[in-house]
């Protein structure tokens, strides 16, 4: 079996250094957010500082897969920067006010369990990100892009389009968060049950 080796022309270590930039990111959004959360120019460059990191979770993964760099550090960090980046948005904007607390419990319970989870599975087997999950993470990015450069509750009446267009899309992205966690909790059960179904045919023979 041949090893494949990494493309030419990119360096070895793009990937990692794009993840390692968005971990950076996490603190200087955070602050940026919470300069002067009333003031739209603050927001406007928290939410700027958001965005950057939301793309090189992009082009992290594109790289990577474009000219085989995928690493160990980019499979353990890459995960990890993605639900440092979103859970820090989602926890600000409910310190703020702006996001009922209760759906950012769920939705961290949710992104950290499942986590976990897969990471115990890996005993078992590994469990890929499906498709429902990227959409969810997309889905989750965009709610966070509409929710940040406004304080969505002073500005109904200025923006009402964008005030229910931001609720319509984080309501989806809540509700394919919940609903792709149970998927994975199932799928999780599924191997677990044929692992085990396995070791007794073995132990039987």
């Amino acid at each position: 079996m041949t090893q494949e080796t990494p493309t030419r022309g990119v360096p070895a270590n793009l990937p990692n250094a794009l993840t390692v930039l968005r971990l950076i990111l996490v603190p200087v959004f955070v602050t940026l957010l919470f300069i002067d959360a009333s003031s739209l120019s603050w927001r406007l460059a928290a939410t700027l500082a958001f965005g950057v990191a939301i793309l090189t979770d992009y082009f992290d993964g594109r790289l990577a897969r474009k000219h085989n760099l995928i690493s160990d550090f980019g499979k353990i960090w890459d995960p990890i920067a993605d639900k440092a980046l979103t859970g820090a948005a989602f926890i600000s904007l409910s310190i703020l006010g702006e996001l009922p607390w209760w759906v950012t419990i769920v939705i961290l319970v949710r992104e950290w369990g499942i986590t976990w989870m897969r990471v115990i599975m890996l005993r078992y087997e590994v469990m890929a990100a499906a498709a429902g999950g990227k959409l969810k993470t997309l889905l989750q990015s965009i709610a966070l892009l509409m929710f940040l450069p406004y304080n969505i509750w002073s500005t109904e009446a200025v923006w009402p389009f964008w005030f229910w267009l931001g609720w319509l899309v984080m309501g989806a992205a809540f509700v394919l968060t919940v609903v792709t966690g149970v998927m994975y909790v199932f799928d999780a059960l599924r191997l677990r049950a044929a692992a085990q179904a396995g070791r007794d045919r073995d132990d039987s023979a």
